[in-house]
Formats: C-alpha cells, sequence, structure tokens
C-alpha cells in the first residue's frame, strides 16, 4: 500500500467499495413489490409444497437469495447499477399455478423474459404488460386465458407465445406495431374473424395459428421472411394468392390444410424457390395448375394434397421433381392411368436423371384405371417404399401385390358413372 499515490489509493478504495456492493446485491424495491403482488394473485391451493412459488420468502432479498432455499427457482436477475439488481426473467413454466394475471401491476421494467407456459391461469392478459418496455420473450402457453388479446403489447417482443388458451375475438391489427417480432404463435384457441395483413413485421419467420375459428379470405401479403406458415384446421376460404407464394421468398414450410379453400393450385407452388413441405388436405381444390419448367427446380420434399375434389390426371409433372420424396393425393376425383414416371421415380432407389426416387405414394381413393405401370411389379412388401392403390378403377391390381391391399377396387358401376371410357 505504501508505494500507491494518493490518486491510485482512492481508485483502490472506489474499485474495492464496488466489489462490495456487488458481492451483495440488493433488488430493487419496485421488482420486489411486483414479485409480492404476483404471488398474491397466485390461488394458494395451486402451491404446492416444494413448487417454486413455495419458496419465495420476503424476508429476505430475492435477489440475494436465489440460491438457497428461500428462493429456489423462477426468477434471475442482472445487476444494473453498483449494488443494486434488476429482474430480468421471471419463469414458471410447467407448475400448475392458477389464477388472474390481472392482480398485478407488473412493474418489471427490465423483465426480458416472462415464461408462464403450462399453468391455469385465467381471464385476460393484462393490459399492464405494455409497461415491460424491455420484455423479449413472452410466453403464456398452455393456460386457460379466455379474452382478447390486447391491443397493446411491449414493442420490444421477439416472441409472442400464446397457443393452447381460450382467448377469443380477432387477431388484432395492432400486432404490426411489433417490428421485432419473429416469433409468433396462436394456435389451439378460439380466435375468430378474418385474418389481419401483418406485413410490417418484417422480422417475423415462424407464423402459427392452427386449431382455431379464423374465417374469412387469406391475406394477399404476409411477413417477406416468412419461414413457415401454419393456419391449417379453420374456416379460410377462397383461393390461395399468388402474392402469398411470390412475395414469402424464404417460406419453407405451408400448411393450410382442414379448411374450405377452392380453386386452383397456382404453379407458383411447384417453382418456389425454398418451398420444401406443403400441406394442403381436407380443402376443396379442384384444379392443379402445371408449371412452366414442371417443376425441375423446385425443392419440395413433401406434398400432400388428400382429401379435396381435385379432377383430371394427375400431374406428371410430379414425378420430375427431384427432391420430392412424398407424395399423397388421396380420395380426390384423379381419373385416367398412373404416369410411368410414378413407377420409375419409386423403384429407383438412387435416382433417375438427377431425380430422387419416391419413398411414399398415395394415391387410393381415386378413379385411376387402366394397367399397372410394369416397374411397380418390381417392388416387394419391405422394400421401403409406401404405395396405396386402393380405392380406384384398377382391375388388374390384385391384392396379392401388397401396393394394391389396403381398400378394393371402386365397383366398375361407380367406375363408369364417374368415367365412361373405362373399359
Amino acid at each position: 500500500m505504501a508505494n500507491l499515490s494518493p490518486s491510485n489509493f482512492f481508485h483502490f478504495i472506489i474499485v474495492f467499495m464496488d466489489l462490495c456492493f456487488l458481492a451483495y446485491s440488493v433488488t430493487h424495491w419496485e421488482d420486489t413489490q411486483a414479485l409480492k403482488q404476483f404471488r398474491n394473485g397466485v390461488v394458494n391451493t395451486s402451491v404446492n409444497p416444494g413448487s417454486c412459488l413455495s419458496t419465495w420468502d420476503f424476508t429476505v432479498d430475492p435477489c440475494d437469495s436465489l440460491s438457497t432455499e428461500k428462493f429456489t427457482c423462477g426468477i434471475r436477475c442482472d445487476v444494473v447499477i453498483s449494488g443494486i439488481s434488476r429482474i430480468t426473467e421471471l419463469t414458471l413454466d410447467r407448475a400448475g399455478y392458477s389464477g388472474s394475471l390481472d392482480s398485478s401491476s407488473w412493474n418489471l421494467p427490465y423483465l426480458q423474459t416472462l415464461d408462464l407456459t403450462n399453468n391455469f391461469f385465467t381471464g385476460s392478459i393484462p393490459g399492464s404488460f405494455s409497461r415491460l418496455t424491455r420484455l423479449q420473450r413472452l410466453s403464456l402457453s398452455i393456460n386457460s386465458l379466455n379474452e382478447s388479446i390486447p391491443d397493446s403489447l411491449p414493442d420490444s417482443l421477439e416472441e409472442l407465445l400464446l397457443d393452447n388458451n381460450k382467448l377469443q375475438g380477432p387477431v388484432p391489427k395492432t400486432l404490426n406495431r411489433l417490428k421485432t417480432l419473429k416469433r409468433l404463435e396462436l394456435q389451439g384457441n378460439q380466435l375468430s374473424g378474418e385474418f389481419p395483413e401483418l406485413s410490417q413485421l418484417s422480422s417475423l419467420y415462424f407464423l402459427d395459428v392452427s386449431n382455431n375459428a379464423i374465417s374469412g379470405y387469406l391475406p394477399a401479403t404476409f411477413p417477406v421472411n416468412l419461414i413457415e406458415l401454419a393456419m391449417r384446421n379453420n374456416s379460410l376460404q377462397g383461393n390461395i394468392p399468388a402474392n402469398l407464394i411470390n412475395n414469402s421468398v424464404y417460406l419453407q414450410v405451408l400448411d393450410l390444410s382442414y379448411n374450405n379453400l377452392t380453386d386452383s393450385l397456382p404453379p407458383e407452388l411447384f417453382t418456389h424457390p425454398s418451398l420444401q413441405q406443403i400441406t394442403l388436405a381436407y380443402n376443396r381444390f379442384r384444379w392443379i395448375q402445371t408449371p412452366v419448367d414442371w417443376g425441375r427446380n423446385s425443392e419440395l420434399i413433401a406434398v400432400d394434397l388428400s382429401n379435396n375434389d381435385i379432377r383430371g390426371s394427375l400431374p406428371g409433372f410430379m414425378g420430375w421433381m427431384p427432391n420430392l420424396s412424398a407424395l399423397s393425393l388421396e380420395n380426390n376425383k384423379f381419373s385416367g392411368v398412373i404416369p410411368t414416371q410414378y413407377a420409375l421415380k419409386a423403384v429407383m432407389q438412387n435416382g433417375l436423371g438427377g431425380v430422387g426416387p419416391f419413398e411414399r405414394l398415395l394415391l387410393g381413393g381415386n378413379y385411376l384405371f387402366g394397367l399397372i405401370p410394369g416397374p411397380f411389379l418390381q417392388l416387394k412388401s419391405g422394400s421401403g417404399v409406401m404405395i396405396r392403390l386402393g380405392d380406384n378403377c384398377l382391375y388388374e391390381c390384385p391384392a396379392s401385390f401388397y401396393f394394391c391391399g389396403g381398400g378394393v377396387q371402386k365397383s366398375l358401376m361407380e367406375c363408369k358413372t364417374f368415367t365412361p371410357v373405362i373399359p
């Protein structure tokens, strides 16, 4: 110490005092008060002995007691001012707590993560959440929240997970204000009305609003950086706007199954530069438009168009799509013969001319007729290729071939009624 100058000695004392403060951090009084309000709002009978909330003992400082038996879990604190800690994370998922979230003022201004997943919280999503101006992740999944989504939420959100509740009313247009939002999950609620255009969410890459009661037409445009879009099991009608496909250039997964969509399937679906999976089963589509390049540059791996009202011949171009390995066209109204290319794609294990093989080809429940393509006859049960041709008009398809099983062929009368050209 004798070698320290007065100024250095003074600096040493300041650093030493800072370290002392950091060794015993004090939770900001507003954060402690907010935790108390939240705890008081939870139904006492849902706080089981040994659970996270049962350890919260406010006779000691929360942030300084995180690793003790007084506060075993649930919160994380960061020191933001010398000696003062602010709560940045509150996580109480899969705890089974119940009560109303409205009972708390939610005055936690430094909170970045709020995860109350898999509990039994009821009522509304508090409007006071809008005060959490640093909040990046809000997860209220798997609860019993049963009112509408509030118009005002923190602009700082990157993930908003409200799935598997009982939320009602429309999806608010004000979600467009959440410019930094990357993930939006609203599936498994009772949301209704038309789905709003959320084209302002330029950072959004994942959107799931499946299993709701959303009606009306699909918006003309969606966020440009979407990678996955799921809207299955709603009441959507009309067609698929070409702009949805053309503008979402990074889209990889599209699931619009179990709706009331109709008209034709646009050719852009099969020429998209990144689309890998299409699920459009259980709609009312009637036609497939053939792309100009016959899908030879397609990235599609799996296509499910089953249980629609699609007519005409099987789309031959799908036999030339290089990466397509799973194709389901079951339970439509296709007629005519099975393209030879389908059979070649099924039996060529290493592909043919840059075209990869089928691993699953489901064509049952249509009005296909004619001879079975010769290459199919090379396939044996257990070959690793799943093929279903039952419930068609293929009278030269005996059950001894495994791909002819799984359902007898339609009656001759039904087949001739649908397409008189059947011999």
